[in-house]
């Protein structure tokens, strides 16, 4: 026959696991666990969003100050516009912030950084940043390199051997 103790240790130990679990599986969603709580929505216009997703974190100074509420596309002029879900605590961020996509590290997550401006006016909850700068495509960038002849003249020659018959003439 088992021990009451023995059972109830082991009935607590995996209710202390599954809690874990779960803590865990919300924290790695960038969820909370009330509602947005006092937030305010602004957008911004991109030409590429990169690897940016709904929930994504919204940073001023690498400080969280909100989350990405929503991606869609402007059937018009083929932009992604992303709407922002900003705490009402920043309700007075200038006019003219800026937005940026930026990653964590080399091939960390994507957010979105914004950069505050020196406007006297405040961004009203709906307003649209006009100063942005889309997401950089690392593996693009180095495809352009590997391609380009990695910083060689197109000649072949030395750029200092032309440079140096020039001033003998």
């Amino acid at each position: 026959m088992r021990s009451p103790r023995i059972e109830f240790a082991v009935g607590a130990f995996l209710l202390l696991a599954l809690a874990t679990l779960l803590v865990l599986a919300i924290a790695s969603t960038n969820s909370r666990w009330g509602g947005a709580g006092d937030t305010y929505a602004i957008k911004a216009r991109f030409s590429n969003i990169g690897a940016l997703r709904p929930n994504a974190p919204v940073k001023i100074g690498g400080v969280n100050v909100g989350q990405v509420a929503d991606i869609q596309l402007d059937p018009v002029k083929y932009d992604s516009v992303v709407t922002l879900a900003i705490q009402g605590k920043y309700k007075d961020l200038p006019s003219d912030t800026a937005a940026g996509i930026l990653t964590n590290g080399l091939l960390g997550e994507s957010y979105v950084g914004l950069t505050p401006g020196g406007d006297p006016t405040p961004l009203k909850p709906g307003d649209e940043l006009y100063l942005t700068q889309p997401a950089v495509d690392l593996i693009q960038l180095v495809g352009k390199y590997m391609f380009s002849g990695a910083g060689k003249p197109a000649d072949g020659g030395d750029a200092d051997a032309g440079a140096d018959a020039a001033t003998q003439e």
